[in-house]
């Protein structure tokens, strides 16, 4: 289906930005991760945000999110594997699925790590990050999948009905990836696993990887007044625009950008 927009990130910066874009009239798709992968969701208590003091950091999103479904947000509970530009649309992969928009925001938060030693040199030859996409190539071998949360075990599970031999790793502190006869050789926290693949279930990829061109400021997206990046029909809001971190900022950031992507859709279907 086509959207006008696609919102990359279910936090208080996307679901911001996608209530805007329905005010306006606009269809919009929210790809996200479980809520209890934000670290919002973590805060006991917070009361510094307009109208809602005393929350918590769950009731806020839950808040939020409520809000969104009631105005016509639709949501997809995936993690975002790639974002190509087809000229005048987006092609977004999540998952095994496909989505098409004519703009799209970033609002996810801050990629926390960066890759582990060997994951790229072996990305698509011993290490993926999606089971349910690629678990079929290794079916009945072993492998090894490194999660972040619970939800992420579901993948493990996907695994083990297919008859691979898994190997379940719960945010490990160090890891390195390096060749093996089998496929690759997995050390996490000095443990060693030959594995056919590797599965790194990250909430988020990091946005660079995904627009190799985005230009950044520091570790955070640099944007223009609008929250448009250098690319033509991305626009980023929250926590990856940088400082504060705070729940204000990143609602804000969200009405603006999904405002300013709306007009864009707009505009590239006329």
């Amino acid at each position: 289906m086509m959207y006008d927009v696609i919102v990359i990130g279910s936090g208080p910066a996307g679901l911001s930005a996608a209530v805007n874009v329905r005010q306006r009239g606009g269809s919009v798709l929210v790809i996200g991760t479980a809520q209890d992968s934000n670290p919002l969701y973590k805060a006991e208590r917070i009361d510094n945000y307009l109208g809602l003091p005393g929350l918590s950091g769950k009731e806020m999103l839950e808040v939020f999110t409520e809000h969104a479904k009631k105005m016509g947000v639709e949501f997809v509970q995936n993690r975002v594997l790639s974002a190509m530009n087809m000229g005048k649309t987006w092609m977004v992969g999540a998952g095994s699925e496909v989505y098409e928009a004519y703009a799209l925001v970033l609002g996810g938060g801050i990629v926390r790590g960066q890759a582990y030693p060997g994951e790229k040199e072996h990305l698509g030859r011993g290490v993926s990050y999606c089971a349910t996409c690629d678990g079929m190539l290794y079916k009945g071998k072993k492998t090894a999948v490194i999660v972040y949360g619970d939800a992420d075990k579901k993948e493990a599970d996907f695994l083990s009905g297919i008859g691979c031999e898994v190997t379940l790793l719960d945010k490990p502190k160090s890891v390195a990836i390096e060749d093996a006869e089998a496929g690759v050789l997995l050390t996490a926290d000095g443990e060693q696993y030959e594995v056919s693949c590797v599965f790194i279930l990250r909430p988020s990829i990091a946005p660079n990887d995904l627009f190799p061109a985005l230009e950044l400021d520091g570790n955070f997206i640099r944007v223009d007044r609008s929250m448009k990046t250098n690319i033509d029909g991305l626009w980023a809001a929250g926590d990856c625009t940088g400082t504060p971190l705070q729940v204000s900022k990143a609602v804000g950031e969200g009405l603006i950008a999904g405002q300013a992507a709306m007009a864009h859709a707009v505009k590239q279907k006329a």
